[in-house]
Protein backbone atom coordinates (compact mmCIF):
# COMPACT_ATOMS: atom_id res chain seq x y z
CA UNK A 1 0.00 0.00 0.00
CA UNK A 2 0.99 3.63 -0.33
CA UNK A 3 1.52 4.68 3.24
CA UNK A 4 -1.82 5.36 4.91
CA UNK A 5 -0.95 3.30 7.97
CA UNK A 6 -3.50 0.59 7.18
CA UNK A 7 -3.73 -2.35 4.82
CA UNK A 8 -6.37 -0.86 2.56
CA UNK A 9 -5.78 1.31 -0.48
CA UNK A 10 -7.27 4.77 -0.09
CA UNK A 11 -9.12 5.44 -3.31
CA UNK A 12 -10.85 8.73 -4.10
CA UNK A 13 -13.83 8.38 -6.44
CA UNK A 14 -14.62 11.59 -8.29
CA UNK A 15 -18.17 12.03 -9.55
CA UNK A 16 -20.68 14.66 -10.63
CA UNK A 17 -18.71 17.24 -12.59
CA UNK A 18 -19.33 20.30 -14.72
CA UNK A 19 -20.55 18.61 -17.90
CA UNK A 20 -24.08 18.00 -19.13
CA UNK A 21 -23.57 14.35 -18.10
CA UNK A 22 -23.49 15.29 -14.41
CA UNK A 23 -26.46 13.09 -13.48
CA UNK A 24 -25.14 10.12 -15.45
CA UNK A 25 -21.88 10.37 -13.52
CA UNK A 26 -23.75 10.14 -10.22
CA UNK A 27 -25.49 6.97 -11.39
CA UNK A 28 -22.24 5.40 -12.59
CA UNK A 29 -20.31 6.33 -9.44
CA UNK A 30 -23.03 4.90 -7.21
CA UNK A 31 -22.47 1.53 -8.85
CA UNK A 32 -18.68 1.83 -8.67
CA UNK A 33 -18.54 2.81 -4.99
CA UNK A 34 -21.01 0.08 -4.10
CA UNK A 35 -18.88 -2.54 -5.85
CA UNK A 36 -15.44 -1.58 -4.47
CA UNK A 37 -14.46 -4.21 -1.92
CA UNK A 38 -14.30 -2.54 1.54
CA UNK A 39 -11.78 -5.17 2.62
CA UNK A 40 -9.37 -3.88 -0.04
CA UNK A 41 -10.28 -0.21 -0.39
CA UNK A 42 -10.85 2.74 1.89
CA UNK A 43 -13.15 4.74 -0.39
CA UNK A 44 -13.42 8.52 -0.22
CA UNK A 45 -16.18 9.76 -2.56
CA UNK A 46 -15.76 13.35 -3.74
CA UNK A 47 -18.66 15.17 -5.36
CA UNK A 48 -17.72 17.73 -8.00
CA UNK A 49 -20.45 20.36 -8.21
CA UNK A 50 -21.65 21.88 -11.46
CA UNK A 51 -19.52 24.91 -10.54
CA UNK A 52 -16.42 22.73 -10.11
CA UNK A 53 -16.04 22.55 -6.31
CA UNK A 54 -14.66 19.26 -4.96
CA UNK A 55 -16.73 18.45 -1.86
CA UNK A 56 -16.27 15.48 0.44
CA UNK A 57 -19.21 13.10 0.09
CA UNK A 58 -20.30 9.86 1.71
CA UNK A 59 -21.94 6.62 0.63
CA UNK A 60 -24.84 5.44 2.74
CA UNK A 61 -27.75 3.06 2.13
CA UNK A 62 -26.74 2.61 -1.48
CA UNK A 63 -26.66 6.32 -2.30
CA UNK A 64 -23.97 8.96 -2.72
CA UNK A 65 -24.42 12.32 -1.03
CA UNK A 66 -24.39 15.33 -3.35
CA UNK A 67 -23.76 18.23 -0.94
CA UNK A 68 -24.16 21.87 -1.88
CA UNK A 69 -21.52 22.95 0.63
CA UNK A 70 -19.05 21.44 3.07
CA UNK A 71 -15.39 20.48 3.23
CA UNK A 72 -13.53 20.93 -0.06
CA UNK A 73 -10.75 18.56 -1.09
CA UNK A 74 -7.45 20.23 -1.96
CA UNK A 75 -4.55 18.31 -3.53
CA UNK A 76 -1.27 20.28 -3.53
CA UNK A 77 0.78 20.18 -6.73
CA UNK A 78 3.52 17.56 -6.45
CA UNK A 79 2.08 16.36 -3.15
CA UNK A 80 2.07 12.70 -4.22
CA UNK A 81 -1.25 12.05 -2.50
CA UNK A 82 -1.16 14.63 0.26
CA UNK A 83 -4.73 15.76 0.88
CA UNK A 84 -6.06 18.84 2.63
CA UNK A 85 -9.61 19.71 3.65
CA UNK A 86 -10.73 23.30 3.28
CA UNK A 87 -13.40 23.68 5.95
CA UNK A 88 -16.45 25.95 5.52
CA UNK A 89 -15.05 28.38 8.12
CA UNK A 90 -11.81 28.74 6.13
CA UNK A 91 -9.63 26.54 8.33
CA UNK A 92 -7.52 23.83 6.70
CA UNK A 93 -7.29 20.26 8.01
CA UNK A 94 -4.84 17.54 7.04
CA UNK A 95 -6.63 14.51 5.57
CA UNK A 96 -5.34 10.94 5.13
CA UNK A 97 -3.14 10.58 2.05
CA UNK A 98 -4.75 9.45 -1.19
CA UNK A 99 -3.30 6.43 -2.99
CA UNK A 100 -5.18 6.69 -6.28
CA UNK A 101 -7.88 8.78 -8.00
CA UNK A 102 -10.79 7.06 -9.73
CA UNK A 103 -12.61 9.56 -11.97
CA UNK A 104 -16.15 8.41 -12.77
CA UNK A 105 -16.81 11.57 -14.75
CA UNK A 106 -18.47 11.68 -18.15
CA UNK A 107 -17.93 14.42 -20.69
CA UNK A 108 -15.87 17.61 -20.55
CA UNK A 109 -13.88 18.55 -17.44
CA UNK A 110 -13.54 14.88 -16.52
CA UNK A 111 -13.26 12.53 -19.49
CA UNK A 112 -11.35 14.89 -21.78
CA UNK A 113 -7.86 14.82 -20.27
CA UNK A 114 -8.33 17.71 -17.83
CA UNK A 115 -8.69 15.66 -14.65
CA UNK A 116 -6.12 13.21 -15.99
CA UNK A 117 -3.63 16.05 -16.41
CA UNK A 118 -4.46 17.34 -12.95
CA UNK A 119 -3.70 13.93 -11.46
CA UNK A 120 -0.31 13.95 -13.17
CA UNK A 121 0.38 17.47 -11.88
CA UNK A 122 -0.37 16.62 -8.25
CA UNK A 123 1.46 13.30 -8.60
CA UNK A 124 -1.38 10.92 -7.77
CA UNK A 125 -1.96 7.65 -9.65
CA UNK A 126 -5.10 7.55 -11.77
CA UNK A 127 -7.58 4.85 -12.74
CA UNK A 128 -8.44 4.61 -16.43
CA UNK A 129 -7.26 6.30 -19.59
CA UNK A 130 -4.48 8.87 -19.34
CA UNK A 131 -4.18 12.33 -20.88
CA UNK A 132 -3.52 11.61 -24.60
CA UNK A 133 -6.23 9.00 -25.14
CA UNK A 134 -8.77 10.88 -23.05
CA UNK A 135 -8.26 14.09 -25.02
CA UNK A 136 -8.28 12.55 -28.49
CA UNK A 137 -11.24 10.24 -27.88
CA UNK A 138 -13.31 13.03 -26.34
CA UNK A 139 -13.10 15.17 -29.47
CA UNK A 140 -14.98 13.10 -32.06
CA UNK A 141 -13.64 15.28 -34.87
CA UNK A 142 -10.01 14.59 -33.94
CA UNK A 143 -10.78 10.95 -33.12
CA UNK A 144 -12.29 10.33 -36.55
CA UNK A 145 -9.27 11.90 -38.23
CA UNK A 146 -6.89 9.63 -36.27
CA UNK A 147 -9.02 6.56 -36.95
CA UNK A 148 -9.03 7.32 -40.68
CA UNK A 149 -5.28 8.03 -40.63
CA UNK A 150 -4.77 4.56 -39.14
CA UNK A 151 -6.60 3.08 -42.11
CA UNK A 152 -9.64 2.06 -40.09
CA UNK A 153 -13.24 2.52 -41.27
CA UNK A 154 -15.35 5.38 -39.95
CA UNK A 155 -18.54 7.13 -41.10
CA UNK A 156 -18.38 10.20 -43.33
CA UNK A 157 -18.85 13.49 -41.50
CA UNK A 158 -18.53 17.26 -41.69
CA UNK A 159 -17.19 19.51 -38.94
CA UNK A 160 -19.47 22.39 -37.96
CA UNK A 161 -18.13 25.54 -36.26
CA UNK A 162 -20.29 28.41 -34.94
CA UNK A 163 -19.32 30.79 -37.74
CA UNK A 164 -18.79 28.09 -40.40
CA UNK A 165 -22.11 26.24 -40.57
CA UNK A 166 -22.47 24.55 -43.96
CA UNK A 167 -25.61 25.01 -46.02
CA UNK A 168 -28.15 22.25 -45.60
CA UNK A 169 -27.92 21.56 -49.34
CA UNK A 170 -24.18 20.91 -48.98
CA UNK A 171 -24.76 18.60 -46.02
CA UNK A 172 -27.43 16.66 -47.89
CA UNK A 173 -25.27 16.44 -51.02
CA UNK A 174 -22.21 15.24 -49.08
CA UNK A 175 -23.76 12.97 -46.48
CA UNK A 176 -27.26 12.16 -47.68
CA UNK A 177 -30.30 11.97 -45.41
CA UNK A 178 -30.92 11.45 -42.63
CA UNK A 179 -27.88 12.85 -40.84
CA UNK A 180 -27.02 13.05 -37.18
CA UNK A 181 -25.84 16.31 -35.65
CA UNK A 182 -23.91 15.92 -32.40
CA UNK A 183 -21.51 17.89 -30.18
CA UNK A 184 -17.93 16.95 -31.06
CA UNK A 185 -17.03 16.82 -27.37
CA UNK A 186 -19.93 15.16 -25.65
CA UNK A 187 -21.38 11.83 -24.68
CA UNK A 188 -24.44 9.92 -23.47
CA UNK A 189 -26.20 11.19 -26.63
CA UNK A 190 -26.68 14.61 -25.00
CA UNK A 191 -27.42 17.20 -27.68
CA UNK A 192 -27.67 14.62 -30.49
CA UNK A 193 -30.37 15.11 -33.13
CA UNK A 194 -31.53 13.08 -36.10
CA UNK A 195 -32.07 15.40 -39.06
CA UNK A 196 -34.54 14.70 -41.86
CA UNK A 197 -35.08 18.19 -43.31
CA UNK A 198 -33.64 21.69 -43.58
CA UNK A 199 -35.89 22.85 -40.73
CA UNK A 200 -34.67 19.96 -38.57
CA UNK A 201 -31.07 20.87 -39.41
CA UNK A 202 -31.32 24.44 -38.14
CA UNK A 203 -32.92 23.29 -34.89
CA UNK A 204 -30.36 20.48 -34.48
CA UNK A 205 -27.43 22.89 -34.93
CA UNK A 206 -28.93 25.26 -32.39
CA UNK A 207 -29.45 22.42 -29.90
CA UNK A 208 -25.96 21.04 -30.51
CA UNK A 209 -24.26 24.37 -29.82
CA UNK A 210 -26.06 24.50 -26.46
CA UNK A 211 -23.79 21.62 -25.44
CA UNK A 212 -20.49 22.44 -27.14
CA UNK A 213 -18.55 24.79 -29.38
CA UNK A 214 -17.95 22.34 -32.24
CA UNK A 215 -20.35 19.91 -33.89
CA UNK A 216 -20.24 16.99 -36.27
CA UNK A 217 -22.78 16.33 -38.98
CA UNK A 218 -22.47 12.61 -39.63
CA UNK A 219 -23.97 10.32 -42.23
CA UNK A 220 -26.64 7.84 -41.20
CA UNK A 221 -25.27 4.30 -41.29
CA UNK A 222 -27.92 1.64 -41.78
CA UNK A 223 -26.97 -1.22 -39.53
CA UNK A 224 -26.68 -2.72 -36.07
CA UNK A 225 -25.07 -0.93 -33.11
CA UNK A 226 -22.27 -3.17 -31.83
CA UNK A 227 -20.00 -2.34 -28.88
CA UNK A 228 -16.83 -3.85 -27.43
CA UNK A 229 -15.31 -3.25 -24.01
CA UNK A 230 -11.51 -2.94 -23.93
CA UNK A 231 -9.53 -3.42 -20.71
CA UNK A 232 -5.76 -3.02 -20.50
CA UNK A 233 -3.92 -5.24 -18.06
CA UNK A 234 -1.05 -3.90 -15.90
CA UNK A 235 1.45 -5.51 -18.29
CA UNK A 236 -0.08 -3.70 -21.28
CA UNK A 237 -1.95 -6.65 -22.76
CA UNK A 238 -5.43 -5.85 -24.05
CA UNK A 239 -8.59 -7.78 -23.28
CA UNK A 240 -11.28 -7.12 -25.88
CA UNK A 241 -14.68 -8.38 -24.81
CA UNK A 242 -17.30 -10.32 -26.69
CA UNK A 243 -19.61 -7.99 -28.62
CA UNK A 244 -22.74 -6.43 -27.26
CA UNK A 245 -25.61 -5.13 -29.36
CA UNK A 246 -27.98 -2.24 -28.70
CA UNK A 247 -31.40 -2.28 -30.28
CA UNK A 248 -33.21 0.99 -29.46
CA UNK A 249 -36.97 0.75 -29.23
CA UNK A 250 -39.04 2.25 -32.02
CA UNK A 251 -40.21 4.96 -29.64
CA UNK A 252 -36.74 6.55 -29.49
CA UNK A 253 -35.50 5.91 -33.03
CA UNK A 254 -31.85 5.93 -31.94
CA UNK A 255 -29.90 5.34 -28.73
CA UNK A 256 -30.79 8.67 -27.13
CA UNK A 257 -30.15 9.91 -23.59
CA UNK A 258 -33.64 8.81 -22.51
CA UNK A 259 -33.18 5.38 -24.07
CA UNK A 260 -29.88 4.95 -22.21
CA UNK A 261 -30.71 6.23 -18.75
CA UNK A 262 -34.39 7.06 -18.27
CA UNK A 263 -36.55 4.50 -20.04
CA UNK A 264 -35.91 0.98 -18.72
CA UNK A 265 -37.44 -0.32 -21.97
CA UNK A 266 -35.69 2.25 -24.15
CA UNK A 267 -33.35 -0.29 -25.71
CA UNK A 268 -32.60 -3.98 -25.65
CA UNK A 269 -29.00 -4.95 -24.81
CA UNK A 270 -28.03 -8.31 -26.27
CA UNK A 271 -24.81 -9.72 -24.86
CA UNK A 272 -23.11 -11.47 -26.51
CA UNK A 273 -24.37 -10.33 -29.87
CA UNK A 274 -24.69 -12.92 -32.61
CA UNK A 275 -22.49 -11.90 -35.52
CA UNK A 276 -21.75 -13.56 -38.87
CA UNK A 277 -18.80 -15.95 -39.07
CA UNK A 278 -15.50 -14.12 -39.02
CA UNK A 279 -17.02 -10.69 -38.39
CA UNK A 280 -16.58 -10.75 -34.61
CA UNK A 281 -12.85 -11.49 -34.91
CA UNK A 282 -12.36 -8.65 -37.41
CA UNK A 283 -14.30 -6.20 -35.25
CA UNK A 284 -12.40 -7.18 -32.11
CA UNK A 285 -9.11 -6.63 -33.94
CA UNK A 286 -10.34 -3.25 -35.18
CA UNK A 287 -11.42 -2.32 -31.65
CA UNK A 288 -7.88 -3.00 -30.38
CA UNK A 289 -6.32 -1.03 -33.25
CA UNK A 290 -8.68 1.89 -32.62
CA UNK A 291 -7.78 1.86 -28.92
CA UNK A 292 -4.09 2.13 -29.83
CA UNK A 293 -4.59 4.64 -32.66
CA UNK A 294 -6.16 7.14 -30.26
CA UNK A 295 -3.42 6.64 -27.65
CA UNK A 296 -5.79 5.08 -25.13
CA UNK A 297 -4.74 3.04 -22.13
CA UNK A 298 -6.56 1.59 -19.15
CA UNK A 299 -10.04 1.15 -20.59
CA UNK A 300 -12.47 2.26 -23.26
CA UNK A 301 -15.61 1.17 -25.03
CA UNK A 302 -15.39 1.03 -28.82
CA UNK A 303 -18.68 1.49 -30.66
CA UNK A 304 -19.40 0.31 -34.20
CA UNK A 305 -22.12 0.22 -36.82
CA UNK A 306 -22.37 -3.13 -38.61
CA UNK A 307 -24.00 -2.91 -42.05
CA UNK A 308 -26.22 -5.71 -43.41
CA UNK A 309 -23.50 -6.68 -45.92
CA UNK A 310 -20.99 -7.35 -43.12
CA UNK A 311 -18.99 -4.14 -43.53
CA UNK A 312 -18.59 -2.01 -40.42
CA UNK A 313 -17.43 1.43 -39.31
CA UNK A 314 -16.08 2.70 -35.99
CA UNK A 315 -18.63 5.09 -34.52
CA UNK A 316 -16.88 6.49 -31.44
CA UNK A 317 -14.70 5.72 -28.43
CA UNK A 318 -15.68 6.32 -24.80
CA UNK A 319 -12.79 6.31 -22.32
CA UNK A 320 -15.04 6.49 -19.23
CA UNK A 321 -18.02 4.47 -20.41
CA UNK A 322 -21.22 4.29 -18.43
CA UNK A 323 -20.90 2.12 -15.32
CA UNK A 324 -24.56 1.88 -14.35
CA UNK A 325 -26.23 -1.47 -13.85
CA UNK A 326 -27.74 -1.23 -17.34
CA UNK A 327 -24.52 -0.17 -19.10
CA UNK A 328 -22.82 -2.19 -21.80
CA UNK A 329 -19.20 -2.14 -20.60
CA UNK A 330 -19.69 -4.33 -17.54
CA UNK A 331 -22.18 -6.62 -19.32
CA UNK A 332 -19.77 -7.27 -22.20
CA UNK A 333 -16.88 -7.96 -19.82
CA UNK A 334 -19.05 -10.27 -17.71
CA UNK A 335 -19.81 -12.58 -20.64
CA UNK A 336 -16.08 -12.50 -21.41
CA UNK A 337 -15.25 -13.87 -17.97
CA UNK A 338 -14.44 -10.67 -16.05
CA UNK A 339 -16.98 -9.61 -13.43
CA UNK A 340 -17.72 -6.08 -12.24
CA UNK A 341 -15.56 -6.21 -9.10
CA UNK A 342 -12.67 -7.72 -11.03
CA UNK A 343 -12.86 -4.92 -13.61
CA UNK A 344 -12.41 -2.38 -10.83
CA UNK A 345 -9.51 -4.34 -9.30
CA UNK A 346 -7.75 -4.58 -12.67
CA UNK A 347 -8.22 -0.87 -13.34
CA UNK A 348 -6.72 0.04 -9.98
CA UNK A 349 -3.77 -2.31 -10.57
CA UNK A 350 -3.25 -0.79 -14.01
CA UNK A 351 -3.26 2.75 -12.63
CA UNK A 352 -0.70 1.92 -9.96
CA UNK A 353 1.52 0.07 -12.44
CA UNK A 354 1.42 2.98 -14.90
CA UNK A 355 2.38 5.41 -12.13
CA UNK A 356 5.28 3.20 -11.04
CA UNK A 357 6.54 2.93 -14.62
CA UNK A 358 6.33 6.72 -15.05
CA UNK A 359 8.26 7.26 -11.82
CA UNK A 360 10.99 4.85 -12.97
CA UNK A 361 11.25 6.67 -16.29
CA UNK A 362 11.45 10.08 -14.61
CA UNK A 363 14.07 8.77 -12.18
CA UNK A 364 16.19 7.45 -15.04
CA UNK A 365 15.92 10.73 -16.94
CA UNK A 366 16.92 12.61 -13.81
CA UNK A 367 20.05 10.50 -13.42
CA UNK A 368 21.00 10.98 -17.08
CA UNK A 369 20.73 14.76 -16.80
Amino acid sequence: MQGNGNTRLRITVLFGGRSSEHEVSIMSATNVVGALDPAKYDVLPVFITREGRWLLSEFSDGSLATPEDGTELVLPAGGRGRALGLLPDGDVAELPRIDILFPVLHGVYGEDGTVQGFAATVGVPLVGCGVPGSATAMDKDIAKRLIAEAGLPTARSMTVHPHMVPDFAEVERTLGLPVFVKPACGGSSVGVSKVMSEENFAAAVEEGFRHGGKLLAEEFVEGREIEFAVLEMPDGALVVSRPGEIAPSGVHGFYSYDAKYVDQDGAALMVPAELPDGVEAMMRETAAKTFRALGCDGMARIDFFLRPDGRFVVNEVNTIPGFTDISMYSKAMAVSGIGYAEILDRLVEHGLARDSAANRTNSSLGKES
